[in-house]
């Protein structure tokens, strides 16, 4: 039987005034009891193949750290992945990675679309809605930030990068944060890993930024780095002043160009 109750989205500090919207597709490990646990093990539904590790816990802290609006995901990316389009093979994944996810295969066409109605649409719907009303408070300089967390071990490869700042087309941002941490030295960051979008992991990106012309980056933080919310926190600090800074560097070097 159906929960009573559950969201595919929700929302926190919606009349934030800073010039950012902050998105975490990934929030949520929440598998709603009319999947029927999609047939996976508890090591399975806690893993980070059924969410982002710690990122919802950045996302918030930042949110209120920078008084931005969050839209965060409420059900977990093994029931629907919202940083994936429809057709995308991955948004409703039979395995994911080393995890097998029984309750995903042979999905007809006419399940697929029930969960993208019931999950995708709500939060897109959500978010760009927001987008919208954030624009109109603060204009232009609008920049959407999306909150995603990886695992140290991938497939068996160790993954050295800490922090990574991804783009599509539009670089601007990314390489500003990038610049700004590579000086600092406090962490291993990189541009577009370890994914870049090719993956297919640019979606909500370009969705709500890219294609409104609005500045964005997509931050991947290595989820051992931020599995307690006390590291959460420390990394959302950290993480502000950064993003903070970028927006001044990019502000300044529009000023003075022709």
């Amino acid at each position: 039987m159906p929960e009573a109750i559950w969201s595919p989205v929700h929302l926190h500090r919606t009349t934030g005034s800073a010039p950012f919207v902050l998105l975490c597709e990934h929030a949520s490990l929440h598998i709603p009891t009319e999947f029927n646990g999609l047939g996976i093990d508890t090591e399975t539904a806690t893993s980070h193949a059924a969410w982002d590790i710690g990122a919802l816990d950045v996302a918030t802290a930042l949110s209120d750290l920078l008084d931005a609006p969050l839209v965060a995901g409420g059900v977990s990316r093994l029931v629907y992945d919202c940083n994936r389009p429809l057709e995308a093979p991955d948004a409703m994944p039979a395995k994911s990675e080393i995890f097998a996810v029984p309750g995903n295969e042979d999905l007809t066409d006419g399940e697929r679309q029930n969960r993208f109605g019931l999950i995708h649409n709500p939060f897109h719907n959500t978010a760009a809605e927001l987008v919208r009303t954030q624009r109109a408070r603060v204009g232009d300089a609008l920049t959407i930030l999306t909150i995603h967390s990886f695992t140290p071990i991938y497939h068996g490869g160790r993954r050295e990068v800490e922090i990574g700042f991804l783009f599509d087309k539009s670089s601007a941002f990314s390489e500003a944060m990038h610049s700004i941490e590579a000086a600092g030295g406090q962490f291993i960051t990189a541009l577009n890993q370890p994914y870049d979008a090719t993956d297919g992991v640019t979606y909500s990106l370009r969705k709500h930024g890219e294609d409104h012309g609005l500045d964005s980056t997509m931050i991947e933080i290595r989820n051992d780095l931020i599995n307690t919310k006390e590291k959460a926190i420390t990394m959302a600090n950290h993480l502000s002043r950064s993003i903070l800074r970028s927006q001044e560097a990019l502000e300044r070097l529009r000023q003075v160009s022709p």
